[in-house]
């Protein structure tokens, strides 16, 4: 399988964490936070967390604060499928593909729920064909990135389709919740909307260099599943973030990096670009420290990290193209994505003609 297009997109509305906090202080919610949460969110969007800027479906930040159900259920309605759909122009119109080429979609998505899935509205707006293979892929948090490209896989491999978009979209601001538990405080300055779009298919492409997906793997640890989660609160999805997941997460990715390594012959020594998924500022610092890497190794996801805030499942769509953009080095390069579960997957790609 090979990767022969790439789309992002994020809203056109982008604030700066001093914008949030400022929006904050006006907020109606505001005056129910005890001093300590308030402290939690100044110290977090005014301090040097590794985020200046996000994106949102909002023209203006006033809107972040009304979560009720049905407004959060309407935004997402709104905004999902358009971001999604733009990615995936983006991403075809990169592969030189018309949308009656594609043979299948998948998207997921955890910010919010359709029935009629995302694929439906998707198919719709690009005018796919009607007997496109559609499947929505919900539930699995930031981490869905590379499971999506998984199914894709097994459909190429088993010649069920020869070219497919895969799809990460997060509306972040349409599954918003405030409380007094830092968690959901840290949650609400972290996270950002937008989506990203590959084109996979069973030939390289002759547009730009070849991505080949060689191998992968996925830890699920149902031990740790309320570490990192959505639950229903009021009618509402309120984000779980404990303190133990950047060390989950450290963990949890050398061991599915190991692995890999280890049944593809090739040493870490020799991974030329490492696309990892920008969970937060301690995330990207457990990754350095467990996987031996250099500051250096972790540009591309910093600078997501620090425009985008963290974007949920699309987040490596966009370290993965800041790395093609940053021309990054031929050869071995890395993805890893992680979240709810906990669970956390990785693959390995070998890429050539990035540098022409």
């Amino acid at each position: 399988m090979f990767v022969t297009g790439l789309g992002t997109t994020v809203p056109p509305y982008r604030y700066t964490q001093r914008d949030c906090w400022a929006a904050m202080q006006t907020a109606q919610q505001f005056p129910e936070l005890t001093d300590r949460s308030r402290r939690i969110l100044e110290k977090v969007l005014c301090g040097k967390d590794g985020i200046e800027n996000r994106h949102f479906a909002l023209k203006s930040l006033d809107e972040a604060f009304d979560i009720s159900p049905d407004a959060l259920q309407s935004r997402f309605l709104r905004h999902a499928p358009f971001l999604a759909s733009e990615a995936a122009e983006r991403a075809l119109a990169d592969a030189g593909l018309r949308p009656d080429a594609i043979d299948g979609v998948i998207i997921s998505t955890c910010t919010g729920y359709l029935c009629p899935g995302l694929t439906s509205y998707v198919a719709e707006r690009l005018d796919l064909r009607s007997d496109v293979i559609a499947l929505d892929l919900v539930g699995l948090g930031c981490g869905a990135a590379i499971p999506n490209w998984r199914v894709a896989e097994a459909l190429i491999t088993s010649k069920h389709c020869r070219h497919l978009l895969a799809i990460c979209v997060e509306v972040c601001s349409a599954a918003m919740y405030l409380d007094n538990d830092p968690g959901v405080l840290i949650s609400a300055c972290l996270f950002g909307d937008g989506a990203g779009a590959l084109v996979l298919s069973d030939q390289p492409s002759d547009r730009g260099p070849v991505i080949e997906w060689r191998a992968s793997e996925s830890i699920t640890c149902p031990e740790h599943r309320d570490l990192l989660r959505f639950e229903q609160r009021g009618g509402l999805l309120r984000n779980v973030l404990s303190r133990q997941v950047p060390d989950c997460v450290g963990e949890y990715a050398d061991q599915v990096l190991q692995k890999v390594l280890a049944a593809s012959g090739v040493s870490s020594n020799e991974i030329a670009a490492w696309i990892l998924h920008p969970g937060g500022r301690k995330v990207l610092g457990a990754l350095e420290k467990r996987l031996g890497l250099d500051s250096a190794d972790l540009r591309w996801g910093r600078w997501v990290l620090r425009e985008f805030g963290n974007l949920s499942s699309a987040s490596v769509f966009f370290v993965l193209q800041a790395a093609m953009r940053g021309s990054a080095p031929d050869g071995w390069w890395w993805v890893s994505s992680f979240g709810a579960g906990f669970s956390c997957h990785g693959a390995l790609l070998r890429v050539s003609g990035n540098q022409r």
